[in-house]
């Protein structure tokens, strides 16, 4: 099934060798983007290819209607494949791009269009090096603190990554920080502290 989705996505000439990404990608879902993946290396498209996957994204937030379309899993199959193919159409996306949607509608799968589309995004972070990271404190950081934090999380990095900070505020955490980089995760957040002493407290002595 892998390689029909592989040669399927390929507009040239069908190469079966299924070019890995730089991060595996699980679930069915991560089938479908790493075969996009594969197909826009061969094409030498990657980059067409992410601004298709980006355009994709911001019209199904602004589109409800369409969103909403690829959601129904009460509608028929042909009527999926070809309002998909349509909306892909007048995006004017690479070929590539709009047979991945297609082949989605056509095993009745388009529900998991958001889910791909993020997969797909996942691989192009680590191709691009990139690693996420999120930082939850209670109140913005200053300028001095913010820069110390970036300079903090960068040793966590190896060499030729490159760090995606997003700063994000959460009053409920009263107080410290939430850190989420990569795969590791530290709370530090007063809020926590505050429900370990609970947790002593609330134990029979």
């Amino acid at each position: 099934m892998f390689g029909v989705l592989v040669r399927r996505l390929s507009t040239s000439t069908p190469v079966l060798a299924l070019i890995q990404p730089p991060v595996q990608v699980f679930g069915l879902e991560g089938r479908y983007a790493s075969a996009l993946y594969s197909a826009a290396t061969k094409q030498k498209a990657l980059d067409k290819i992410e601004k298709d996957i980006q355009l994709i994204k911001n019209t199904l937030k602004k589109d409800v209607k369409l969103h909403e379309f690829c959601l129904d899993p009460s509608l028929q199959r042909a009527t999926k494949i070809n309002g998909i193919g349509q909306a892909l159409d007048k995006l004017k996306v690479n070929e590539a791009t709009k047979n991945l949607f297609v082949i989605l509608a056509e095993n009745g799968r388009l529900s998991k269009i958001n889910s791909v589309i993020d997969k797909f995004e996942q691989i192009m972070t680590a191709y691009r090096g990139e690693v996420n990271c999120t930082v939850r404190t209670a109140k913005p950081l200053d300028k001095t603190l913010e820069n110390e934090l970036r300079n903090a999380l960068n040793g966590f990095l190896k060499p030729g990554e490159k760090l995606q900070l997003t700063l994000e505020i959460d009053p409920s955490i009263i107080g410290g920080m939430v850190v989420s980089i990569g795969d590791r995760f530290v709370d530090m957040s007063i809020a926590r502290k505050v429900r370990s002493l609970r947790g002593i407290m609330e134990q029979p002595i």
